[in-house]
C-alpha cells in the first residue's frame, strides 16, 4: 500500500477546505415552531417595546411611593383601594395621592401610580390597607421596553436559533422567521463488507453491519444539513464514481465513507480533483477533500472524528453559523500522552468541570463514542498533558 507523501497539518488543512467554500445565499420563511436549530439569514429588530407598557412585577397595590415613606409596622400608613384588577385588564382609575390600585404581576400599572407595594407589606380591612413598610419609585415595576426596545437589534444573522430565542421572537409579535437553507449533504457508504439490514449469516460470514450511514445522518441533521443517503455501495469502481457524480451535482456537499486509504480497493479518491489528502489529525488521517466531497474513512469512530474537526466547519461555513460549538474548561483527572506530529482527537467524559480521557483505543469502536459527551485536542507540537492540567474540551 502507498503511503502518503505529506501529511498536511489540520490547521493548514482547515483553512484550504473553508476558503474552498462559500456561504449558502439561499434563504427561506419558515414559523416559530419549526425554527429551531435553525440559522438565521438577517438581524431582528424589535418592531415595538417589550413589555408595551409598565407592569406589575408582583402581586400588591399600585401606588405613589411618597404616600409610604412613613409607613413602619409600628405605625402604619392607611392608604384606600379605589379599584381592582387581574392580569391583562386595564384599571380605568386614577391613582391620587392615599389611593391604591390592588393588582397582580404582569398587570398594567394605573395612571398615576409609580410603585407597587407587596400585599405581604400591607394588612387590609375593606378598602382599607394599612402599609407596613415604604417602597421606592419604581420598586417592583417593569417598565416598558425594559426587555426590549423598539427598534433594537435583538438576534443576529448567523444566531443558531434556541428555544429561548423563539420565545423572544413571540414577545414581540413574530410568527416566522427567515433562515438559511439547510444545505443538502450526500452521503455514500462503500466497501463490500457492508450489509444495510441484519443478517445473522452473513455476519458470521465476516459481512458488518453498516453504522456510518445512520451516524452522519444524524450529525449532519445536527449541524444545519439534511441529509441525502445514495446507499451502501459495494467496491465497484465504476459505481462508486457514478455515485459520486451523482450526489455531487444534487448537494451542496458530499460525504463518501471508505475509499480513503491506498488500497487496491480504495476507489473513492480517485473521482475527486482533491486539495489535501491525508492529514495529522488522529484517528482519521487518510481524509481528503475536493470539490465539496470528503472522502472519509470506513471506521466510525475515525468518522466521527472526521465530521467533528472538518465537515461540521464546512456546513457552518455554508449557512454562516456563529457559536456553534460549546467549549469548556476542565481538570483532566488522568495523564493523556501524545505523539509530536499528531493533531489528536481524544474523547472524553466532562462532568462536574473535571474531563475523564475515554481509554478505548480502536478507530472502529463505536462504544468509545457513546460512552463520551466531548474532546480535547492534542496539537502536533504536544506530547500531551498531565493529571490536574486545566484543558478545553469541546461538547458534542
Amino acid at each position: 500500500m502507498r503511503e502518503f507523501k505529506r501529511l498536511i497539518p489540520y490547521r493548514e488543512a482547515l483553512e484550504m477546505l473553508l476558503n474552498d467554500l462559500n456561504e449558502i445565499e439561499d434563504t427561506e420563511e419558515v414559523p416559530l415552531d419549526g425554527a429551531l436549530g435553525r440559522v438565521l439569514a438577517e438581524d431582528i429588530v424589535s418592531p415595538i417595546d417589550s413589555p408595551p407598557f409598565d407592569r406589575a412585577a408582583v402581586d400588591g397595590y399600585a401606588l405613589r411611593a411618597e404616600d409610604t415613606f412613613q409607613a413602619r409596622e409600628y405605625n402604619p400608613v392607611e392608604i384606600k383601594v379605589i379599584d381592582e384588577i387581574v392580569a391583562g385588564e386595564e384599571s380605568k382609575a386614577k391613582v391620587e395621592p392615599g389611593t391604591a390600585v390592588k393588582l397582580m404581576t404582569g398587570s398594567k400599572m394605573p395612571e398615576g401610580a409609580n410603585a407597587v407595594l407587596m400585599q405581604e407589606m400591607a394588612e387590609r380591612e375593606g378598602d382599607v390597607i394599612r402599609v407596613l413598610r415604604p417602597v421606592a419609585p419604581g420598586q417592583n415595576v417593569a417598565f416598558a421596553g425594559e426587555d426590549v426596545r423598539k427598534g433594537e437589534v435583538i438576534l443576529q444573522k448567523g444566531q443558531i436559533l434556541r428555544p429561548q430565542d423563539l420565545a423572544l421572537l413571540k414577545s414581540i409579535g413574530l410568527k416566522t422567521v427567515r433562515v438559511k437553507r439547510k444545505p443538502l449533504v450526500g452521503i455514500i457508504v462503500t466497501g463490500d463488507e457492508l450489509l444495510e439490514e441484519f443478517d445473522e449469516e452473513a455476519l458470521k460470514a465476516g459481512k458488518i453491519l453498516d453504522s456510518n450511514s445512520v451516524m452522519l445522518k444524524g450529525l449532519v441533521r445536527q449541524y444545519f444539513g439534511e441529509p441525502r443517503f445514495y446507499g451502501v455501495i459495494p467496491d465497484d469502481a465504476e459505481r462508486i464514481g457514478e455515485a459520486i457524480r451523482k450526489a455531487r451535482e444534487e448537494c451542496d456537499l458530499v460525504l463518501v465513507t471508505g475509499g480513503s486509504a491506498f488500497g487496491e480497493k480504495d476507489f473513492a479518491h480517485r473521482f475527486v480533483n482533491l486539495l489535501f489528502h491525508g492529514t495529522t489529525i488522529k484517528p482519521g488521517r487518510p481524509i481528503g477533500y475536493g470539490e465539496r466531497t470528503f472522502v472519509m474513512s470506513g471506521y466510525p469512530a475515525a468518522v466521527f472524528t472526521q465530521f467533528h474537526l472538518y465537515v461540521k466547519h464546512a456546513l457552518a461555513k455554508l449557512v454562516g453559523a456563529r457559536n456553534y460549538e460549546v467549549r469548556v474548561r476542565a481538570e483532566l483527572v488522568e495523564s493523556v500522552p501524545s505523539q509530536l506530529g499528531r493533531y489528536e482527537f481524544v474523547k472524553v467524559r466532562y462532568e462536574n468541570g473535571k474531563a475523564k480521557p475515554i481509554r478505548k483505543k480502536g478507530s472502529g469502536i463505536i462504544s468509545s463514542l457513546v460512552e463520551s459527551n466531548g474532546y480535547m485536542a492534542i496539537p502536533e507540537d504536544s506530547e500531551g498533558y498531565l493529571e490536574g492540567e486545566v484543558v478545553e474540551v469541546v461538547l458534542y
